[in-house]
C-alpha cells in the first residue's frame, strides 16, 4: 500500500462514525481500495497517475460496473489524505451516513 493508503487505513480501522471498512476488497473482476458494506460504498484513493493515459476511461468503466451493482464509488485524491486526513475521514463518514440513511 502507498503512504496515503496506509494512513487512511489506520484512520478507518478506528471505525469512524461506527462504520466498518475493509481494505483490498475483491468485487467481480476488481479489487476496491476500501469498502463499507453498510453504505455500499467503494473508496478509491487516486494518485495523479489516474489522470493520465487511459486511466480516466478505465476508472469510469470500473465505476460504472460498481454502479450497476448498486455500489457508489468515492474517488479521493491521495494528496488530500496527506494534506488533511481528518477532513477526508469526516467527509467519508458523512457520505457513508447519508448512503446508509437513504437505504432505510
Amino acid at each position: 500500500m502507498s503512504l496515503p493508503e496506509v494512513l487512511f487505513w489506520r484512520a478507518l480501522r478506528d471505525r469512524p462514525g461506527g462504520f466498518n471498512f475493509r481494505r483490498q476488497h475483491p468485487s467481480g473482476p476488481y479489487v476496491a481500495d476500501f469498502y463499507c458494506h453498510a453504505a455500499r460504498l467503494i473508496i478509491e484513493l487516486d494518485s495523479e497517475a489516474h489522470e493520465r493515459g487511459d486511466r480516466p476511461a478505465r476508472d469510469a468503466a470500473r465505476d460504472a460496473w460498481f454502479a450497476q451493482r448498486g455500489l457508489f464509488t468515492a474517488r479521493l485524491a491521495a494528496c488530500d489524505v496527506l494534506d488533511d486526513l481528518d477532513a477526508v475521514v469526516r467527509h467519508l463518514v458523512t457520505l457513508a451516513a447519508t448512503r446508509t440513511a437513504g437505504a432505510q
